[in-house]
């Protein structure tokens, strides 16, 4: 039985499949020594597979590279094109997604997750606002409805 490493990296773990893999073990197996030491949670049989086959193609590095299909891919939500989608709203606040898109070359789902999520506007009567309201905004708008319920009730 081996011992049990509680504390590990990705590149450790790399490091181990390369060895292994040049020791000319399957990936199954390898997969089977990786869990047996760094557990479960190390890395998926498939992960291995792909990290195997890298090294078959001639890879030599344990690095991350953005390996095709390894985890995470480049995103364009960066602090460069959150400012200027948000530079393109405060100039124009009627601008559409379409627009911001074809002015900054990025895809539709970047463009809408950089509006929505990062940048919190909503669309509101063809304008785009901000999503949260402070506690002032939110004072007005209940006098504002109080006052048109009252009016309401009393005119009819």
């Amino acid at each position: 039985m081996a011992r049990r490493l509680e504390n590990w990296s990705r590149l450790e773990v790399r490091a181990v499949i390369r060895f292994l893999w040049a020791k000319n073990m399957s990936s199954f197996d390898i997969h089977s020594q990786i869990v047996e030491v760094h557990g479960k949670e190390a890395m998926s049989i498939q992960n291995v597979a792909k990290w195997c086959r890298s090294f078959q193609s001639g890879r030599q590095d344990v690095e991350s590279r953005n390996m095709a299909g390894s985890g995470r891919a480049s995103s364009s939500t960066t602090e460069t094109n959150t400012a200027r989608v948000e530079e393109m709203i405060q100039n124009d606040r009627r601008v559409t997604l379409r627009e911001i898109l074809s002015e900054l070359g990025l895809n539709f789902g970047n463009v809408q997750h950089i509006v929505s999520d990062v940048l919190l506007y909503s669309k509101v009567c063809a304008r785009r606002v901000p999503r949260a309201l402070s506690d002032e905004h939110k004072a007005t708008r209940m006098i504002c409805s109080l006052t048109f319920f009252q009016r309401y009730h009393s005119d009819g």
